[in-house]
């Protein structure tokens, strides 16, 4: 009976070990976010990049603690210490681990309504999304919510696979940010007689720097998700690794050797992989993520000449937002016994579930950005934009002037 008792303490040990490795993984990816728009914004916006990752993170853990984990999962922490620790804190864990991917929204969202976004008015905003807008869809999918995995699975033999993310993390958070550039429209001189004048990084180093931190956090992504010890897998590491590897090449090829395009080459397969990383074989994920990393060259170039309101600045839109979608239908294609898969997943039910996550998000994104819009205003002066975010906002600019 001691031992029998032992192994089980040791076991719930072992797991909440694991989760929280993995919470503090994802929790260092948002150094990646941050690096990553702090070197492709203007020398003039890059205070502002790094205070948004980091007072973004801050309300979504607040939001997401009191609401956003309770309308997902049901649960909440309104109970003595004594209770919430149980089995080691796991469940106090799991919502740090499931609270970073509810962070990643707004982190992405920043990197879309960079330079031309008022502060206060888009940090209620992202409480708003953590708190309704995705855990919503979160709930529908990873924890069964209003029966729509179960109708998937009587209709088309399996439910929506969504392994890590694609379209629940990334696919939500990029269709969010689309609503919001949308309705805040191009930066000023953006655009002069229906040319896109292009603005060029601040700061290759720390672009770089952000793709790195990102990249290699993603393996806590995708791994961890499994979220217990015995549900690890090998196959979702190196699936990982081949998706990340694809979309570099394939990136750097149809990039024309562009560093902007060949650092977020990683980004995009490593998208694409979250759904299917746990089904497809690693050819499958080296192919979905070479596609995954023409997706983004093609999309973002396509969507800045000829859409003038989409001025997407680190190209979140594409990169997250369809990437995403492409993930969801890679895992019903490369993940069927067909392409070397596991199998046991629908390609009609990762298409609707795609769907269904592109519409709440997309939807949801207009709703919250059209009323905090309505009520104060998502944009800066003219003069405010010109000055840079960083004097105009927090008054300091990213280095000194001797």
């Amino acid at each position: 009976m001691d031992i029998t008792s032992a192994v089980h303490t040791l076991t719930e040990s072992a797991n909440t070990l694991f989760i929280l490795i993995g919470a503090i993984m994802v929790l260092a990816m948002h150094a990646g976010f941050a690096f990553l728009e702090v070197g492709t914004v203007r020398h003039k916006n890059q205070v502002n990049a790094l205070v948004k990752i980091m007072t973004d993170f801050g309300i979504s853990a607040v939001a997401y603690f009191f609401i956003g984990y309770y309308i997902a999962y049901g649960s909440h922490f309104m109970a003595g210490a004594s209770e919430l620790t149980a089995a080691n804190g796991y469940d106090l864990v799991k919502f740090f681990f499931l609270m970073t991917f509810a962070a990643a929204i707004p982190a992405i969202v920043s990197g879309g309504i960079a330079e031309r976004a008022k502060f206060y008015p888009m940090l209620i905003a992202s409480g708003l999304i953590v708190a309704f807008v995705y855990p919503f869809f979160e709930g529908m999918i990873w924890n069964g919510n209003y029966g729509f995995q179960a109708w998937l699975e009587s209709q088309f033999g399996a439910a929506f696979h969504d392994f890590a993310g694609s379209v629940v993390v990334h696919a939500v958070g990029g269709w969010i940010a689309l609503a919001a550039v949308l309705l805040l429209g191009a930066r000023n001189g953006r655009y002069r007689n229906g040319r896109v004048v292009a603005f060029a990084p601040s700061n290759i180093p720390f672009l770089a720097l952000g793709a790195w931190i990102l990249t290699v956090g993603w393996f806590g992504f995708n791994v961890m998700s499994a979220q217990t010890l015995d549900g690890i897998s090998g196959l979702v590491a190196v699936n990982s690794l081949m998706a990340m590897v694809g979309g570099v090449l394939v990136a750097m090829l149809v990039g024309r050797k562009d560093p902007g395009f060949i650092h977020n080459g990683p980004l995009a397969g490593l998208v694409a992989v979250c759904a299917g990383s746990d089904l497809m074989h690693p050819v499958g994920a080296l192919i979905t993520g070479g596609i995954a990393g023409a997706i983004f060259v093609y999309m973002f170039e396509w969507a800045q000449d000829k859409i003038e309101r989409l001025d997407d600045v680190l190209g979140v839109w594409p990169l997250h937002g369809v990437c995403g979608v492409w993930g969801a239908i890679a895992a019903g294609i490369f993940g069927q016994d067909a392409f070397g898969g596991l199998g046991g997943v629908s390609l009609m039910s990762q298409i609707i579930g795609a769907v269904a996550g592109v519409v709440v998000a997309f939807v949801g994104g207009l709703i919250v950005y059209g009323i905090v819009s309505a009520i104060s205003g998502l944009r800066l002066t003219d003069e405010e934009e010109f000055n840079g975010a960083d004097v105009s906002i927090h008054r300091i600019g990213a280095t000194s002037v001797e």
